[in-house]
């Protein structure tokens, strides 16, 4: 059973990602290859990883997919499968490589790969064109500069949690009085 403070900070990390997933959507990088993006939302999937396990990561992955089609009005849409599916590929994977000495940025470069890859084949899936799979080299050279910055804002982020555990437990405990 989930306590009602890591709820919040998942729900939190979701509503951070689904509105990364928006600001991505909304300002488009001027790059030739269609539907490229950083990925920044990763980077909190990452996290969660990092910090409470699979089951977690996968939280945050599905819910700001989810969140961010809602908000971004393609719920429901190929674009949303896509998004879905590659959101929760990249969870699986990241995880995967978690129990590697690559450490979070070999990870997220993993992460975006995978992300890229599971978007390819679900887009072939839904438009029955396979030719879609020209675009593979562009997103693989795409992604490991994207993992590569989104592993170091991952890496920022536990840094930080690493700062609050820390300070955390230099507070008096409540059940002491």
């Amino acid at each position: 059973m989930l306590r009602s403070s890591l709820i919040a900070r998942l729900a939190l990390l979701i509503a951070m990602g689904a509105v990364l997933h928006w600001i991505e959507n909304a300002f488009l990088v001027p790059i030739p290859v269609p539907g490229a993006r950083l990925g920044l939302a990763n980077a909190l999937t990452l996290y969660a990883l990092y910090a409470w396990g699979l089951s977690h990561g996968i939280y945050v992955a599905a819910g700001r997919a989810f969140l961010g089609a809602l908000i971004g009005g393609t719920l429901g849409t190929p674009a949303s499968v896509m998004s879905f599916s590659g959101a929760l590929t990249a969870a699986l994977a990241m995880h995967l490589t978690l129990q590697l000495p690559v450490g979070p940025v070999g990870a997220s470069i993993v992460g975006a790969l995978s992300h890229n890859m599971a978007q390819l084949f679900v887009f072939a899936l839904i438009t029955m064109y396979a030719g879609v799979f020209t675009y593979a080299p562009y997103l693989i050279l795409l992604a490991i500069p994207a993992g590569f910055i989104t592993g170091i804002v991952a890496i920022q982020l536990l840094k930080y949690r690493g700062s609050i555990d820390q300070a955390r437990n230099q507070l008096p405990s409540l059940e002491e009085d």
